[in-house]
């Protein structure tokens, strides 16, 4: 007799859940294993993170963003469905109910022996009267993202935007939108904009946004959105200020999208993240697996979990849970919370702990702080950089790096996160032998140079205990 296929249900179908239903597939065949998957937008496997950019110009969209299609997913052997909205799981029963937004014939039920939870995360959007108004904007899927383009054509320049929150999309969307010719005001409620770095970083971010002709008002959080007498956004509203708007994106950053996750009673961390164990499988479940931007992710710094939304963990955790379901043996140990962005040319990384991150996990600490370039001084086209290191004091393990400045600047915070995956030193970082050459460095790299200062402030803190 032969034995019935497992069935692998999907819910999700951008990095995290079609990493996963790819790899499955590749170990699997089709008669051992049926693979399904639901998505409730029109495209699979895109880059979110290429949506400002879209946005701006830059780059060409949203088919130039779709890594691969759903007819491409098909042809591969996988059940994709689009415009299919999963409402509600059902563990005791191992089932899952569907409802498909372009029909009219109610929900069904569909079994699984494996389930994949690649939900992603939503846009924070506060509650303040108004925040529904035609012409706000959230930016997290393609479908965001066409919506947003499809309010700025034809009359972009000259727009009055506001950018509600300085994070990672609120300053990536507000370059986007200075691209577009709009006049661009950007409401952060904290002391200075990305709060991802350090305030004094952050300070470097905002004088180059100032420099861009971004208005930049810092200490300031949206109590209201008004609208004007055809319902359409008309101005945000602070609690001291009114900022007229003909269009609003909100850049507050996102929370894990696990509504189904709590309704069924999975495990949440403290975030609202899903918690999984190193095969990222949920815990207490043997055959529910999550990945992507509604899990939370051990954080090999401090030791303890973090919601970090990012496609470099997506994909990765697709891969892990496609190759354990698929019946091979994969693990993800964690993440030391590399990130990297720009705001026109003024580029922006930052790994492992901000001094608040530091302080909140236990941790004592040193900082230094230096400047240099990116190139030899004398070679020409030499951009100015400014690098920020946090060494655990008596140790000298380093636990964040943080990079602000011109081309050349942003990815050197690699050097850092393998320093920081791997555990060392700052005083074992002054030896790692990277390339030098005139166009490329000074002879000391900018992080080794940080990474001697931090030496010897370690040094001069154990001689003043």
């Amino acid at each position: 007799m032969a034995t019935r296929a497992q069935r692998l249900v999907v819910i999700g179908g951008d990095a995290a859940g079609m990493s996963a239903a790819s790899r499955a597939r590749r170990l699997r065949k089709p008669d051992e294993l049926e693979i399904v998957a639901f998505e409730r937008g029109h495209f699979t496997s895109y880059s979110a993170c290429g949506i400002p950019y879209w946005v701006g110009g830059t780059v060409t969209g949203p088919g130039g963003l779709v890594a691969r299609t759903p007819i491409e997913h098909r042809r591969r052997g996988i059940g994709l469905r689009l415009r299919t909205e999963v409402t509600e799981i059902d563990p005791g029963r191992q089932r899952v109910r569907v409802h498909d937004l372009d029909a009219r014939d109610g929900e069904r039920w569909e079994d699984y022996d494996h389930l994949v939870l690649a939900t992603g995360a939503r846009p924070l959007r506060p509650d303040i009267p108004g925040i529904d108004a035609p012409g706000v904007y959230g930016v997290q899927t393609l479908d965001d993202g066409q919506a947003l383009i499809a309010g700025l054509r034809d009359r972009a320049q000259g727009l009055r935007t506001v950018v509600v929150g300085a994070g990672y999309i609120g300053v990536e969307m507000a370059e986007a939108l200075v691209n577009r010719g709009c006049r661009v005001t950007v409401l952060e409620r904290a002391e200075q904009p990305m709060s991802t770095l350090d305030p004094d970083m952050g300070r470097l971010v905002h004088e180059a946004m100032s420099g861009l002709g971004i208005e930049t008002v810092t200490g300031a959080e949206a109590t209201e959105i008004r609208r004007d007498a055809d319902g359409r956004v008309a101005a945000v509203l602070t609690a001291d200020a009114e900022y007229p708007a003909d269009l609003v994106v909100l850049g507050l950053g996102v929370r894990p999208e696990t509504y189904l996750a709590l309704r069924a009673g999975l495990p949440l961390g403290e975030s609202g993240g899903l918690l999984t164990d190193l095969a990222m499988r949920v815990r207490g479940y043997d055959n529910i697996w999550a990945g992507g931007d509604c899990v939370e992710v051990l954080d090999l710094v401090s030791g303890h979990t973090r919601h970090i939304a990012l496609g470099t963990h997506a994909n990765k955790h697709g891969q892990i849970i496609g190759t354990n379901v698929g019946g091979g043996y994969a693990t993800f140990p964690g993440v030391v919370g590399t990130a990297v962005s720009k705001v026109c040319d003024l580029e922006i990384a930052r790994t492992g702990l901000l001094e608040a991150q530091a302080a909140a996990a236990g941790l004592q600490y040193v900082t230094v702080t230096i400047e240099s370039t990116s190139r030899a001084g004398y070679y020409p086209e030499a951009r100015p950089m400014t690098v920020k290191m946090l060494a655990e004091r008596r140790t000298g393990r380093l636990l964040g790096t943080q990079i602000v400045g011109r081309e050349g600047a942003g990815k050197r915070v690699d050097i850092a996160a393998v320093a920081l995956t791997a555990g060392m030193t700052v005083e074992q970082m002054t030896t790692l032998d990277l390339g030098y050459a005139p166009p490329f460095s000074p002879v000391w790299d900018p992080v080794l140079v940080a990474a001697r200062k931090a030496t010897a402030a370690v040094a001069q803190d154990l001689r003043g205990q």
